[in-house]
This record gives C-alpha cells, structure tokens and sequence, in this order.
C-alpha cells in the first residue's frame, strides 16, 4: 500500500487504508504519464502494456511469440536465446564444479563463493522487468505523449488509463495481474471465442474485456460507478484500432452486484436498454471475471449474480474465473493465510454442488501452460 499524493510523488509514504497494484511498478513501459484528475481528484496514468502480437499476425494466423517467466529470464523469438541461457548455466556449472573442489578447507567444508556473473545477464538487459517511477505531465510537456507515440506501434501496444494507490473500494481504477492472465488465454483460444457474445463481470479498466473485443462479436463490459465505467469507456475509445479488423463491439455498461436487477433508468449513464437486455439473455455464451475476488460480501454478491444471469441465459455457458491467490499474515491467525481465496473456493463448490432441480454447475482448472501474450510476471500465484 502507497499513498501517492501530488506533492510526495518522490517521496511515497506508506498508509493502511490504500492499496498499490505493482503492476504499474513492473510493466515494461519506460514511464507512466498523468494525464489528469478524475472526478474525485486521484490522479489518472497513461500507461502503455506491450503485445507480443500484431492484429497482421492474428489476421495471417501467424503463430505468436512465447515468453516464459518461470526465473529472471523470458524466451522470445524462437530457441535462440534459450540456448544461450543453456550454454550459459552449463558454463556456470563447469565453473562452479572446479571451485568447489578448489574451496575445500582441510576438515572437507566447503566455502561457497559468489556466482559467475553469466553472459545472458548482460545480454538479455532489455528482457528484464524495470522499476517504472511516475513522471507527472507538466504544463508544456505535451510532447512527450508525441515521443510515446513514436516508441509504439498500434497494432503491438494496449493503451490503458488507470489510476494508482487508491482506496480499496476503488481497485478496479487499477490494472491487475490476472487480467493479463485471463486476456492471455482469450488469445491463445481466439477461435473459442471467435464471434462469441460475452459479459465481463467488473472489468475494471477494461483491459480483458478490449482483448476479448478483438476476437468476440460482442461484449458488454460491467462495474459499478460512473467515474470508473467513464474510464473503461475512455479505454475502449484508446484502443479501438485493435478491435476493427475482427469487427468487435464494446458496450460498457453498469452492472451492481448488490442489486437483482439491471439498471434500465434513461436519465442514468450506463444503462441497459431493454433490447441490450434481451441481446444478452438471448446470446451470451461466456462470462468471465478477473480478479474481483478480495472481499468476502462481494464474492457471495458475485456469485448470487452469477447465478441469477445463468438462471435466466436461452443457452448454457461457459465463466472464466481469473485470480490471484494473494498471502497475507493477520494477527487473527499470527499465520500466512489466503482468507479470501479460501472464501471463495468455498463459494465454488457450494456452487458446483448446488442441487436446485434447474441448474447444473461443473467447474473445471485451466492448466498455465499457455502461450504468453502480453508482457507481464505470470507469477505461480495466479
């Protein structure tokens, strides 16, 4: 947690009462650029979030690039670079073998020396995370976003707005690992979800839902508050270039979890209409959801709303469900637990294991050996 207030941009102090996606901090981009204050005053970034695709590549049918990011070194581009790091370790045992029988005092102890520094260290600088620091954009500034521009091609680059260190209730102005996660496997199952009509349930920023965009027919893209669905919506409108050659459709839209019906009043902003109501009910074949599952209440809400859309779909369908299990020690326990994960396996099963006489629930892992299409730390976590 970081309260970043204007005047202590250099100087972050740490409070209890915000929370920091460190996503903002370890993405690859050389810098984030406040663009403005939102409606309650926090800050809004510009951030910029690398695709290891093009839509030339989608439209082809090219294979994407891989990354893998199981140690502090990714594979792009083929085995090449994997085959150096291999080389590389073989050299460092080579290495190591000899100094530790050079090392053995008289008694047989061995004393252990520092590692070689390895050749891929130097030459794979670029492939390692950067800390990213904040740059405020400052009166006369406005030539950086033309430098930014320049560095980044539309078909390779996701442009987000996203706001940092806010107060829980408002975490969905920030991006989260898992939406990466979830926006991968649309990626590598593109053609599952190919002309598909799917609702995002808190989509935040819009980042999953902009992805499944390129791909789907249609999607409705749900929160709850108008300054952040004003955001999700200024992100769809950023990255729209990416969704015109699939021909996908966005609509964001206010979905309250708390409530049992759809908000349908004119005179509020997001609302359904009755015909976007039937669209739904009459089409949607996937729902998904990233990373919402951090509140007990909101969980048990999530999935009485999982259920009621479900209960009321023409057809069956298929929920992606994206998490990161995230460790925190509490005083309660004087234990490493995962209440909130626990939380919601629980609320799964309960729901796998519903008997109501109208609905059947079958719940199923995705295997994370898939592709990796946006660069971010796929941690084992998630």
């Amino acid at each position: 947690v970081v309260d970043l207030a204007e005047k202590e941009m250099d100087n972050p102090t740490f409070r209890s009462d915000t929370v920091l996606s460190d996503v903002h901090l370890h993405c690859p981009s050389k810098r984030h650029l406040m663009v403005r204050l939102n409606a309650v005053g926090q800050p809004v970034f510009l951030s910029y979030f690398k695709l290891l695709w093009s839509t030339e590549d989608l439209a082809s049918g090219k294979h994407v690039r891989e990354i893998t990011t199981g140690r502090e070194h990714q594979c792009r581009s083929g085995d090449e670079l994997c085959d150096k790091d291999r080389n590389n370790v073989k050299k460092e045992g080579e290495l190591n073998r000899e100094g530790v029988e050079a090392l053995l005092d008289d008694d047989g102890d061995l004393d252990v020396v520092r590692r070689p520094p390895s050749a891929s260290d130097l030459q794979a600088e670029d492939l390692l995370r950067d800390i990213v620091c904040p740059v405020i954009l400052m009166k006369g500034k406005e030539d950086a976003f033309e430098d930014e521009e320049q560095e980044c091609t539309c078909s390779d680059v996701v442009k987000i707005e996203h706001t940092m260190a806010t107060p829980l209730e408002d975490v969905g102005k920030q991006v989260w690992r898992a939406a990466f996660l979830l926006a991968d496997y649309i990626l590598f199952q593109r053609d599952t979800f190919r002309c598909c009509s799917v609702l995002e349930l808190g989509g935040g920023t819009g980042i999953t839902s902009i992805i499944m965009g390129t791909v789907a027919k249609r999607v409705y893209c749900t929160d709850v508050g108008e300054d952040l669905l004003a955001m999700c919506e200024q992100n769809v409108a950023l990255n729209k270039h990416l969704m015109e050659s699939g021909g996908g459709e966005i609509k964001v839209r206010e979905l309250d979890w708390l409530k049992d019906e759809f908000c349908t009043d004119p005179e509020a902003p997001y609302s359904w209409s009755e015909e976007e109501i039937a669209d739904l009910l009459d089409h949607c074949s996937v729902i998904m959801a990233a990373d919402v599952f951090y509140d007990d209440d909101l969980t048990d809400a999530l999935f009485r709303t999982l259920y009621r859309i479900t209960h009321n779909l023409r057809s069956s369908c298929t929920v992606y469900l994206a998490l990161e299990k995230r460790l925190n020690f509490t005083l309660r326990h004087m234990d490493v637990t995962c209440e909130a994960y626990s939380h919601f396996r629980n609320t799964l099963n309960d729901l796998e294991n519903l008997q109501d006489g109208k609905m059947k629930y079958t719940v199923e892992p995705v295997k994370l050996d898939f592709c990796q299409f946006l660069v971010y730390e796929r941690i084992e976590q998630l």
